[in-house]
């Protein structure tokens, strides 16, 4: 589970999702995009994330789709252009493409990078998606299973949990403030209330400033109620079982730019 938002920098820490079947095992890495000019430590941090794909990766899955517009010149179609990897073009929302767009975009980007394979996809729909699986499994190198092939994913359920949460605040809440928290599970456990599964999860909200507490909390706390419910609502659907969610507000001023916060965060794991 990825977190989608159309904010930018909605991803933060380098997720790998695993994909196992009796014969492979796939690693899909989902990373931050590449900040131009990183104004604080946390950044920088994600920066990291992002290049540290380029280093490993035996296959780059450049995802785009008919709405976006590139001039050629930022940094990331740089680190592609460069890369050693295979290197896929995958031009997405092919079921709105009434112009025939794709094509035309393939043009283009045949003059900027040399792609080794090029798919126009509806992942809504999953038009094109069996075909570009199943170039993923023919391109890439064999190798060894490095995880069990019942595990999803190398992070854990508190850090899906606070991206689910952390989810919701960058819908709720506008400008700096959803940039501005960090979510931070400190107890998830799995009990049972009146014979059924409940899992208990509390958890508090980092702020960087003071002003952003009451901003959160919303007047007469009607905020941060509508954050619970939203939150509760999607760990239910998640998990599939009932939730009990707690969230607190708590302040840690400029903690994007401490160090010591930042790697409690897990922001220095690459």
């Amino acid at each position: 589970m990825v977190i989608i938002s159309s904010k930018p920098q909605t991803t933060r820490h380098r997720i790998l999702g695993l994909m196992s079947g009796e014969d492979y095992q796939v690693v899909l890495s989902d990373s931050p995009g590449i900040i131009q000019q990183p104004a604080y430590g946390m950044q920088h941090a994600m920066n990291k994330f992002a290049y540290s794909v380029f280093e490993d990766a035996d296959i780059i899955l450049f995802v785009t789709d008919i709405y976006e517009n590139y001039t050629g010149e930022e940094p990331v179609i740089t680190k592609i252009k460069h890369a050693e990897a295979k290197k896929y073009l995958i031009i997405n929302k092919c079921d709105e493409d009434k112009n025939n767009k794709a094509e035309e975009l393939i043009e283009t980007w045949k003059e900027r990078i040399a792609f080794d394979r090029t798919f126009i996809i509806s992942a809504r729909e999953k038009i094109h998606t069996e075909e570009l699986w199943a170039q993923i499994l023919e391109d890439l190198p064999e190798g060894p299973a490095y995880y069990p092939k019942d595990q999803l994913s190398d992070k854990s359920e508190r850090f899906f949990v606070s991206e689910i949460i952390r989810e919701q605040i960058l819908s709720l809440y506008k400008q700096e403030v959803p940039y501005s928290c960090e979510v931070v599970v400190h107890r998830f456990k799995e009990e049972e209330k009146k014979g059924q599964p409940i899992l208990m999860i509390y958890a508090d909200i980092y702020v960087d400033r003071k002003s952003q507490k009451p901003i959160i909390i919303g007047k007469q706390g009607e905020a941060i109620k509508k954050l619970g419910i939203q939150s509760r609502e999607a760990l239910e659907k998640f998990f599939g079982t009932h939730v009990f969610l707690d969230l607190n507000v708590k302040i840690k001023e400029n903690w994007r730019n401490d160090e010591r916060q930042l790697r409690q965060f897990g922001y220095n794991e690459h």
